[in-house]
């Protein structure tokens, strides 16, 4: 059966978080029994985006029960020593419920502003991931790597999920896929990419996964869809292609890869990501949030569920 979670809200109007209504969002979530909710990554940009793994923290006093997952962090910009630590402080605060999602991402432009080139950016992502999953499992590390050297480095703040996080990669081209299928434990399906380009990233997910000799069937596999549930569609649909032209630079893009509409056609549009074969799908309104999810939860999620 198909799992759904919820988008968590992080873009505020004025740029000034709603810290009230973001809890009441949080608690509600959690009694309408949404599997996880997700947080997204924008380093720089003109949207106010809050930071993943703080809001997260603060997800995990306030939650006992729903899983917590980032989709995802831009690792090639973070120092992985840092992140190990501040991921497993996540993970403890919320009793083991993180979801560490990671993505090398595509915007080669950004990294001058974080000190680094991007030259050789898969490979500080994988030496990265390498170095995580060591840092959480091991008493101390010494690791000579081509972009970072430790010498009998131990971090103390391990994790509460043994032997880690699951790590679940995002990217819909297919070396990015690929990799998920060799070095993670689960895949998830961009917002920005469509369902027919999930669809085809996901057969060369089952491709890669055979090829390593994995189970397909163990393997998480997610996408996030943005969604609007209203009867005016025409009003939606330009809510939409705000938010899009706010955090993706580019309001054509919701056309082409949200869902939008009565309920009957947002159950069409999510029921279609799961043909597709999502196991959970992240269901992410981006305005009237609160509203949003009850609207999900009460029309739309039950018609495909059968509950």
């Amino acid at each position: 059966m198909v799992q759904f979670g919820i988008g968590m809200p992080q873009i505020w109007p004025g740029g000034r978080a709603d810290v009230e209504a973001s809890h009441r969002f949080l608690a509600r979530a959690e009694e309408l029994g949404f599997e996880s909710a997700w947080v997204m990554e924008q380093p720089v940009g003109a949207a106010a985006v809050l930071e993943p793994v703080a809001l997260l923290a603060n997800a995990a006093a306030l939650t006992e029960r729903i899983r917590l997952g980032t989709a995802v962090i831009l690792l090639p910009l973070m120092n992985p020593v840092h992140l190990a630590r501040a991921l497993a402080t996540v993970d403890q605060l919320s009793g083991g419920r993180l979801i560490a999602g990671l993505a090398l991402g595509g915007w080669k432009d950004r990294y001058p502003a974080f000190g680094l080139s991007a030259d050789g950016r898969v490979r500080r992502f994988e030496e990265a991931v390498r170095l995580l999953k060591l840092l959480w499992t091991e008493p101390s590390v010494t690791f000579d790597g081509e972009f970072w050297q430790l010498s009998d480095v131990a971090l103390g703040t391990k994790p509460v999920q043994q032997p880690h996080p699951p790590m679940w990669f995002g990217g819909n081209l297919p070396p990015a896929v690929r990799r998920a299928a060799r070095m993670a434990d689960g895949w998830i399906g961009a917002g920005s990419a469509a369902t027919e380009d999930f669809a085809t990233a996901r057969a060369v997910l089952d491709e890669e996964l055979t090829a390593q000799g994995r189970d397909p069937e163990g393997f998480g596999v997610a996408k996030r869809l943005y969604v609007a549930v209203d009867d005016d569609a025409d009003r939606a649909h330009v809510r939409l292609r705000e938010w899009f032209g706010l955090f993706y630079g580019n309001p054509d893009l919701a056309d082409r890869v949200a869902v939008w509409g009565s309920a009957g056609a947002c159950i069409d549009g999510v029921a279609a990501v799961a043909e597709a074969g999502a196991r959970l799908i992240v269901l992410n309104p981006v305005f009237d949030q609160q509203e949003q999810a009850e609207a999900l939860a009460a029309d739309v999620i039950p018609a495909l569920t059968g509950t």
